[in-house]
């Protein structure tokens, strides 16, 4: 493939067509290396979130269940959430694992930043590992989250992410990531 065509597209013109507290979709016109221009090229605008993998001092991963409406389903994850308006990434990875499992731990090791997806949207996912994490809040729940605290063995972690008891895409390559960082 030439180098040609690898260079960035000129953006034209953008115009937001949703603006909400969650959601900021632009459709952006935009001229391909090639001269061929697109209309309404979709791009979702996040602030982005965090992944946050903790472990307890016996050596077991919080995770939590809780209904997600996009998949329409009740799903395993390790805590994460949302980086709010003037947050540090870090800042969210602690708030989060607060206010989903009421734990806090050592301080949070930035892993990697990842694009969520770099197709059609700017945001990134930030992984964490906290190490010694105890219980020291009772959760803080947003209003639309129903969270049940589980933890597993790291070895039931790794086994969740490849058999698909983690099912969701950025959650199993946080776990593994993670395992990995962890040298498990």
């Amino acid at each position: 493939m030439s180098e040609e065509r690898q260079r960035p597209w000129r953006l034209i013109s953008s115009e937001y067509r949703i603006q909400t507290k969650f959601l900021r979709l632009r459709a952006d016109r935009v001229e391909l290396p090639n001269g061929i221009v697109v209309e309404d090229y979709f791009v979702r605008e996040s602030r982005g979130f965090c992944i946050v993998f903790a472990v307890t001092p016996d050596k077991h991963v919080l995770l939590v269940r809780q209904y997600k409406h996009g998949a329409g389903e009740v799903l395993v994850e390790l805590p994460a959430g949302m980086i709010d308006e003037g947050e540090s990434p870090e800042e969210c990875a602690v708030r989060e694992l607060i206010e989903e499992t009421g734990h806090t731990g050592a301080a949070p090791e930035l892993v990697r930043a990842f694009h969520t997806d770099p197709t059609n949207a700017t945001g990134r996912f930030y992984l964490y590992v906290v190490r010694d994490a105890v219980r020291t809040h009772e959760q803080q729940f947003d209003v639309t989250e129903d969270i049940a605290v589980e933890t597993a063995s790291i070895d039931e972690v790794r086994a969740m992410a490849l058999d698909g008891r983690i099912a969701a895409g950025a959650q199993v390559a946080a776990a593994l990531v993670a395992l990995a960082y962890l040298g498990r």
